[in-house]
This record gives C-alpha cells, structure tokens and sequence, in this order.
C-alpha cells in the first residue's frame, strides 16, 4: 500500500516538474510566465536559453519518476523504486538548493519540493 501511496506522489511530483518544464522551455517570455518568476521582459529574453536549459532538467526528472513507475506496475518493484527515489531525490535537492540560495524563493521551493519529499519517504519506508 505504501508503495501505490508513494508512487501516487512521486507522479504529482513528475507532474508538477512537467509543468515547470513547459514554464521555462515553452512559455518563459510570455507575461504570465514572466509574473510566475517576477521577470521583466528583457530579463526574460536574456535568461531565456537559461531557462530553456533548465527546463529540460525538470522533464528528465519527470520522465524518470514515470518510468519508474511503470517498472513498478510491470512488477520489477526494485528497479522502479530505484528510479523513482532517484527523480524524486533529485527533485528534493533542487528544491532545497532553491531555499538556500534564496530565501525569498521559498514559496516555490515548498511548490517544487513538498511532492517528491513525501515520495522519497514514502518509498524508503516501502524498503522497510
């Protein structure tokens, strides 16, 4: 059961950096998106390959939780929970590299991090 719980978490938190990801590769100039970040027009245009980059970040950490998943419901438990703990682990970290190298970035640090936190605990006690 704890297993499902996790999983069911650590696909909100793919789902979550899926998001980010059309945030920053796709839409990081348009002025939605600019008042996401609180980005001017010129930064935004500046920053752009930046954010086009680290877009892609958050995609490869989604699509490695997702195929982590599917390693878990074709039943290859082990190599799953591995690759999930290893996106959602991931994603934990960035989250807490956003707080502490700017605090006033915690919002989104919780936005980004509180998802793949419960995964990562979650499928650790799964181990258990």
């Amino acid at each position: 059961m704890l297993l499902l719980i996790g999983s069911v978490f650590a696909a909100l938190a793919a789902l979550i950096h899926v998001y980010i990801f059309v945030l920053e590769s796709v839409r990081w100039t348009h002025p939605s998106t600019r008042r996401i970040f609180g980005t001017s027009a010129d930064d935004a245009e500046t920053t752009r390959p930046l954010a086009f980059n680290q877009g892609f970040y958050n995609l490869f950490l989604a699509i490695t939780v997702v195929i982590g998943i599917v390693f878990v419901g074709a039943g290859s438990a082990g190599v799953g929970i591995a690759l999930m703990l290893a996106g959602a682990g991931s994603m934990l970290a960035a989250a807490l590299v956003l707080i502490l190298s700017d605090r006033s970035k915690a919002r989104a640090a919780i936005v980004q991090g509180a998802t793949p936190l419960i995964a990562v605990v979650l499928l650790v006690v799964t181990l258990f």
